[in-house]
């Protein structure tokens, strides 16, 4: 088997099925994994999540991860938004003619690894092999199914005054980390990626109620295009303390540096929850037992007041609209 991709293994022959054998198969092979054209599932009677979702990183490997590990953490982390607990993946793949197999194998390795540590099944694909300069690498598109927790309905337009606001940890972290990948401003910093599958933790907090309102993975545009996002689907306003907002020192102050606002920077690992007051600090007590939400915080509340605006309480005590997301944010992650 050559050492890089070569358009011969996108033409259906027998590269292609030495590609997928050798590196997909490989690491995807489960009871459910097929060569068909469809896989044959197990659903049980009652609803299903289901979404679908593509995956461009630049550079595709990253302090914390891949776009592999990436893809399955985006749509295992969706399903997980919607209450579920997610079951089977489908993947597709668009690889760059040249590209190297050895790197190929790394991201096929970190989904392997990541759909284990989820619960999650690959249980079928495609791939399709560009010419060189038409695909930067590797693009992965995924679909995924999962099963609604019992109880579990949750939605951007369920928001209700009075419901705490609540971040899994810190915030910022991926932005941050494929910023300084770039190497375009010569900083440096010991960061990493928050990109991490969060099904546990959905799931550990419906284990305090069922009452959660909202669940949402602050990904493109982070925790403040959620927050607009969410006050103008419920039509509330969004009261949230610039104090209590947790934010790594490093991040803090490569912000600073550059002229950035921690609130609009990509996380891969992090939630914001909405739920009733009343339950949210045993909600956060759990979080904090869990390994990818040591840092979760309380951070505001919903009002009726300022209705589809976010309203943050500075360090100072003053108060100020939080500046809505416009044009394209940096960095662009996808």
């Amino acid at each position: 088997m050559s050492k890089v991709v070569t358009l011969a293994h996108g033409a259906g022959g027998a590269k292609t099925r030495e590609l997928i054998d050798k590196v997909f198969k490989a690491h995807f092979s489960n009871p459910y994994f097929t060569s068909d054209d469809a896989a044959i599932l197990n659903i049980n009677p009652g609803k299903i999540a289901f979404t679908t979702d593509g995956f461009i990183v630049s550079p595709y490997e990253f302090a914390g991860g891949n776009v592999g590990k990436l893809s399955i953490c985006g749509t295992v982390n969706d399903l997980a938004c919607m209450g579920a607990i997610p079951k089977y993946l489908t993947c597709a793949f668009v690889i760059e003619e040249g590209f190297e197999l050895d790197k190929l194998e790394e991201i096929a390795e970190a989904m392997e690894k990541t759909a284990n540590e989820a619960g999650v099944k690959i249980v079928a694909g495609d791939t399709k092999v560009a010419g060189k300069g038409q695909v930067d690498g590797v693009f992965i598109t995924t679909t995924g199914i999962g099963e609604l927790i019992d109880g579990a309905n949750v939605s951007g337009a369920n928001a209700k005054p009075s419901d705490a606001v609540i971040v899994t940890g810190d915030i910022g972290r991926h932005g941050a980390t494929i910023l300084l990948e770039r190497n375009e401003y010569g900083i440096e910093a010991d960061i990493d990626s928050d990109c991490a599958p969060l099904c546990e933790t959905v799931r550990s907090i419906f284990e305090v109620t069922d009452q959660i309102h909202v669940i949402r993975d602050a990904t493109r545009g982070g925790v403040g295009t959620v927050l607009y996002e969410i006050a103008e689907q419920s039509n509330v306003g969004i009261n949230i303390n610039a104090a209590d907002i947790p934010v790594d020192p490093a991040i803090d102050g490569i912000c600073k540096m550059l002229g950035l606002e921690p609130m609009y920077l990509a996380c891969e690992g992090r939630l914001v929850i909405f739920a009733p007051m009343q339950y949210a600090q045993d909600i956060v007590d759990k979080l904090r037992k869990n390994k990818y939400s040591q840092n979760a915080a309380i951070i505001g509340q919903v009002t009726q007041e300022d209705k589809q605006r976010v309203v943050m309480t500075t360090s100072i005590g003053a108060k100020t609209y939080l500046a809505q997301p416009q044009g394209e944010l940096l960095p662009r992650i996808c």
